[in-house]
């Protein structure tokens, strides 16, 4: 059988015979429907965007579907090829990177990708994959190898520069170590070496970075340059009240009050026009999948499974919980995506990719849960 028919009875056989786990991808649809009808109006009724955002969901859709039928066995003996590549990906960034004022794309001819993106899925894998085999909790020369394997990609993608982004890849592979049992004495530890080299990130920190810190405490102080996001968020945020103003009618968005009101700041959109109660609502449904996510880690039927399927909800947990922050103000300005929800390049194929690999996960867990 050539590659082309294999792949073809492959897909065949993905949408006959599901594997997936249902109430999460009930979820999953109704996360990606709330999200397009977010986009289509923050973006004053652009049927193009929200359809370019559709297409990013059928493929994400369709790798989901693939992935799940992958099983976990086999991902986690293509684990290491698939991190070195992403790391290989990485440094061609850094060689013939493309973007607008950071170096973050590379130009595949048809599309562009953003290797950053895969990153967030190939290191916890990564380190799920090498800790699985060993000893657990971690001893500290198993978490000095685990450190390299997550410092690498993290300054890599540092240098971009993408500060939000290497925060949020370190995260994802610390949830690893953090569901491997370590124990609370070695947290505190990591955690006071983390604080004592803070001057020295705000030393190798570029200086628009540090003026988003400064305006976190004080954005008042320049209210119509390095302030004006926050400001703007914070006033589409509080105007939408208890229920909101209603589908199409913020009018943060629509008179270009708010910036990347389709991309960074969606969820501002979101909270004016729907308000409290929307927000509430959206957000039982974002722990509604973190929760299942954790669910389907709990019934992993070994240990690579549970750490990659917990650190991945968690993850994804982060990631909500960094974009509410910023757009309330609580959190820096860092250009961290809505989940399935913010108009983006690769981050909603990258996610649906790691909801298939939960799925595969589900598909072989441990027992039928009741």
């Amino acid at each position: 059988m050539s590659g082309a028919a294999h792949l073809r009875h492959w897909f065949i056989r993905a949408v006959r015979e599901p594997r997936l786990d249902v109430p999460l991808l009930v979820a999953l649809c109704l996360l990606a429907m709330c999200g397009l009808a977010t986009l289509y109006s923050a973006s004053d009724l652009d049927a193009q965007l929200v359809l370019n955002q559709a297409m990013r969901f059928a493929l994400g859709g369709a790798l989901l579907l693939l992935v799940s039928h992958i099983p976990p066995l086999v991902l986690r003996t293509w684990t290491p090829w698939l991190y070195l590549g992403s790391l290989l990906l990485l440094v061609l960034v850094a060689l013939h990177g493309q973007g607008r004022g950071a170096d973050r794309w590379l130009n595949l001819g048809i599309v562009r990708f953003q290797p950053s993106e895969l990153v967030k899925l190939t290191l916890p894998m990564m380190i799920a994959w090498y800790l699985h085999a060993r000893e657990l909790p971690p001893r500290w020369t198993t978490l000095g190898i685990v450190a390299v394997l997550i410092g690498a990609p993290a300054l890599l993608i540092a240098k971009q520069p993408d500060l939000g982004t290497a925060l949020l890849v370190v995260a994802s592979g610390v949830f690893v170590v953090f569901l491997a049992g370590i124990s609370w004495q070695r947290i505190g530890m990591l955690l006071a070496a983390a604080a004592a080299a803070a001057p020295l990130v705000w030393h190798f920190m570029h200086e628009y970075q540090r003026d988003r810190l400064r305006m976190l405490l004080h954005p008042e102080a320049d209210p119509l340059g390095n302030g004006w996001h926050i400001i703007q968020s914070e006033i589409a945020v509080g105007s939408g009240g208890w229920f909101g103003k209603g589908w199409h009618h913020g009018t943060q968005s629509r008179l270009e009050f708010l910036p990347e009101h389709t991309t960074d700041f969606v969820f501002s959109v979101f909270s004016e026009e729907w308000g409290l109660i929307g927000v509430l609502v959206l957000l039982a449904l974002y722990l509604f999948i973190v929760g299942r996510g954790l669910a389907i880690a709990a019934n992993a039927r070994d240990t690579y499974s549970r750490l990659l399927a917990g650190a991945l909800s968690m993850a994804f947990f982060v990631y909500v919980g960094v974009n509410g922050g910023m757009i309330t103000g609580v959190l820096p300005v860092v250009g961290v995506p809505l989940p399935l929800v913010s108009y983006g390049g690769t981050s909603a194929v990258t996610l649906l990719t790691g909801f298939g690999v939960l799925m595969s996960i589900h598909a072989h867990r441990k027992f039928m849960p009741g």
